[in-house]
Order: structure tokens, then C-alpha cells, then sequence
């Protein structure tokens, strides 16, 4: 079974590139590092150091062992503080990440219900492809982000997901559009506008940006992107001031904005998935109980904007 001193002597010789060094900054004398190492390399069944007269550097095994180091090392570190925290307090912290349109509309009524739980979040505002990485590496103990049909989100197979909330994409239109006669947009009429002017996102990857261009180069067309945007308020202003038409979830919208008209678009394709996603515990493939009232909060939070 491997020691935790073995995966420590082996970060540290990583961070400081010799054996020696890596003792001074662990406090531990030369041969006990030495002794962690040769018996990982025992363990493993091969040497993770290539040792020379300039230092001593990882093999490609020992970039592998130290991959899943990194993990566990912080996981036990969590697990420390956490049960500190909860032993003098009373209180457990969740580091938790969420697109900002999501933190917008929920995050207040989420971080109210976990306090009642003395469940304190740590929260960060991030688009979805910094949370992905986020979450893969364990930075975060769950995001919240979403995913589009045909565009699935890139998580490591130990990283769980829980579907919250389906959320529709809708059409924006300034008034006075001769589309906003129609109580909803059919896929045909929306591939009828590949002659207006679009506002996109900044990102040239942003899934939900994704929906639309891949929609209309299917149909062979090519849309005008006349503006970027991530500026929620800026980009219903340039819809409602005729500049360009666009895609806004439901979620984001809220009530809507003075100037324009949303409709739904009669196409299942036209839809984000937002998902909680949190690293499993244990075998049983499920994210750790302060996660799962994370989810209920969610929940709870979505359920009381209808």
C-alpha cells in the first residue's frame, strides 16, 4: 500500500529538482526521502527518477504516479481541514464554481439554503471550459455548467454528473421583427435568417454559440458574426437597438429586456443541459454528501424561478 510520505518525497523532488533539496523543504533528512522513494519504486516495479550529477528529474512513469499524487495529496488535505473546520465550527466549506448567468439567478437562494446546513460556499465565477479543468483537477468540489447536443463536455471518468435544470435557448428579436409575429420559431424559419447580422460570444468554442453555427452550416450557409459579447445587459441592448438578433437561455433572461421579443424555437436541439458536476467518493460512483445538498439547493432554487 503506498504511504503518503512517498507521494510527498516524490513531489517534492519534482518541485525542486534533487533529493537534497527536496528534504530541506519537507524538514526530513536526505535517506528518509531516499526510503520513501526506492520503496514507491518497489511498489511500482520500476524507477520514477532518472538521477544525475544536475539533479533529478521524473521518468514517464513517474509523471503518471505523480498525476494521481497530486490528487490524493489534496484530497487528504481537504479531508483534514474539512473535518477541522467542522470539529471547532461546526461548519464544512465547498469550493464551488458556476457560469456567472447561473450565479446571477441562483446563487443567492443556493448559498442561503447550505447555510442553514452550516454548509459555507467558496464561489467562483468562470465560463464552462476553465470550470471543466477546474473540476477535472479537483480545484473545485463541484460546478455548475452546462452542455448542447452533439458538443459533450470533456470530464475525467471519475468526475460525476447530475442534470438540474433543461433549459431552453430562445430567440431574441428587436420589436418590430417580422419574426416576432410567430408564437414560436420552426427549425425551417430559423435557418431563414443566415442573412441577419449575429451577436455571439467572445469564445470562438462557446458551446451554446456552437448550436447556432453548426444549425445553419449544416443548411450550407455561413452566418455574419457582426458583434462579440459576454456582457449579458450589452448584448440585449444591441438586440433591442436593431444591431444584430441572437440566442439567450431562459435561465438568463430572466423577465426579459425593454425592446426585445423572445421566442421559443420548435427544435429539441435548441437547449443546454445544465449540469452539477463533482469528483465520486468511494465506489459507490456519487459525489460527497455536502455536494448532494448542493444539488437539492439547485434544485430547490430552479423550482422557485417558475
Amino acid at each position: 500500500m503506498i504511504d503518503l510520505r512517498q507521494l510527498q518525497a516524490l513531489r517534492a523532488v519534482h518541485s525542486m529538482g534533487s533529493v537534497t533539496q527536496a528534504a530541506r523543504s519537507l524538514g526530513w533528512s536526505q535517506p528518509t526521502v531516499d526510503y520513501h522513494l526506492r520503496n514507491l519504486d518497489a511498489l511500482v516495479g520500476g524507477p520514477l527518477l532518472e538521477r544525475s550529477s544536475r539533479g533529478s528529474t521524473l521518468t514517464p512513469v513517474g509523471h503518471l504516479v505523480l498525476d494521481r499524487a497530486h490528487e490524493i495529496l489534496t484530497l487528504t488535505d481537504r479531508a483534514l481541514r474539512d473535518a477541522r473546520e467542522f470539529t471547532e465550527m461546526g461548519q464544512t466549506r465547498l469550493r464551488f464554481g458556476t457560469f456567472p448567468t447561473a450565479a446571477a439567478r441562483l446563487l443567492p437562494a443556493i448559498a442561503q439554503q447550505l447555510g442553514d446546513l452550516s454548509i459555507e460556499l467558496d464561489a467562483v465565477l468562470e465560463e464552462v471550459g476553465p470550470l471543466i479543468a477546474h473540476v477535472n483537477q479537483r480545484e473545485l468540489d463541484a460546478a455548475l455548467l452546462y452542455s448542447v447536443p452533439g458538443h459533450e463536455l470533456t470530464f475525467r471518468p471519475d468526475i460525476v454528473t447530475t442534470e438540474v435544470l433543461r433549459d431552453p435557448l430562445l430567440l431574441a428579436l428587436p420589436e418590430g421583427h417580422p419574426l416576432t409575429a410567430h408564437a414560436s420559431i420552426s427549425r425551417e424559419t430559423f435557418l431563414s435568417l443566415h442573412t441577419e447580422r449575429w451577436l455571439l460570444g467572445t469564445s470562438h468554442h462557446d458551446p451554446m454559440d456552437a448550436v447556432v453555427v453548426d444549425a445553419f452550416a449544416a443548411a450550407g450557409h455561413q452566418i455574419e458574426v457582426a458583434i462579440r459579447s459576454d456582457d449579458f445587459q450589452a448584448m440585449l441592448g444591441m438586440i433591442a437597438a436593431r444591431m444584430v438578433i441572437g440566442l439567450v437561455a431562459k435561465l438568463a433572461v430572466g423577465s426579459g429586456h425593454p425592446g426585445v421579443v423572445l421566442r421559443p424555437i420548435d427544435d429539441p436541439s435548441f437547449a443546454r443541459s445544465v449540469l452539477l458536476a463533482a469528483p465520486s467518493e468511494g465506489g459507490a460512483r456519487q459525489p460527497s454528501p455536502a455536494v448532494r445538498q448542493l444539488a437539492v439547493a439547485i434544485r430547490h432554487a430552479v423550482a422557485a424561478l417558475d
